[in-house]
């Protein structure tokens, strides 16, 4: 056991191994599986949730852990931050952003209210609809705040791209208001998910 759980792959293996023989398990107790709609909606459902829990929790990691902790770190240490472990969270940060989106427009594709989602249900009024556009048009902004201001920013930021150290100070804090920016949009977008699941 130990030799599994000091190998992050052999462990995300393990867990995906388990996942699915439960997976198929539920499904046998439902008298099989039907690869239709409901299978597919259910898969990038679950997809779904996966992404965005990465993405969420690494932007509340930044905001919560990260950001707020850098001024106690002393400075001969604050390269293994940037050069290391911040470059590798972004990694994440960004493709787990870019999967939530992709993921969850496929997931009301399949559901057949993409449409009326994305157009708040403008003209058919349905509550449900609605709840669920607020809450992808405010994933929508945060994602394109992770790719098109932040990443942008924390490459500067990190010495990933070459800058002159005023630019680097300006990067930074305009990824950190960005990032504090989506933090604060996050619990509208998370209301507005549940909601439309557990209350139209």
């Amino acid at each position: 056991m130990s030799s599994l759980l000091s190998s992050l792959s052999k462990t995300i293996h393990a867990s995906l191994a388990l996942a699915i023989i439960l997976f198929l398990g539920l499904f046998y107790l439902n008298n099989g599986i039907a690869f239709d709609t409901l299978f597919w909606s259910w898969l990038f459902r679950y997809i779904h949730v996966i992404v965005a829990i990465m993405w969420i929790g690494l932007l509340w990691y930044f905001n919560f852990v990260q950001i707020p902790n850098m001024g106690k770190i002393p400075d001969e240490q604050k390269p293994a931050i940037g050069k290391v472990i911040a470059p590798a969270a972004l990694f994440y940060f960004r493709w787990a952003a870019a999967l939530t989106v992709l993921s969850g427009l496929i997931l009301a594709l399949l559901n057949g209210y993409l449409h009326d989602a994305m157009t708040l249900s403008i003209g058919s009024g349905v509550p449900k609809h609605t709840a669920i556009g607020i809450g992808m048009w405010l994933g929508i902004i945060m994602a394109f705040n992770v790719w098109f201001v932040i990443w942008p920013n924390q490459k500067r930021a990190l010495g990933i791209v070459e800058s002159d150290p005023d630019t680097k100070a300006k990067s930074a804090k305009t990824a950190m208001l960005f990032s504090r920016t989506n933090t604060l949009l996050s619990l509208p977008m998370l209301l507005s998910m549940v909601a439309a699941q557990n209350i139209f």
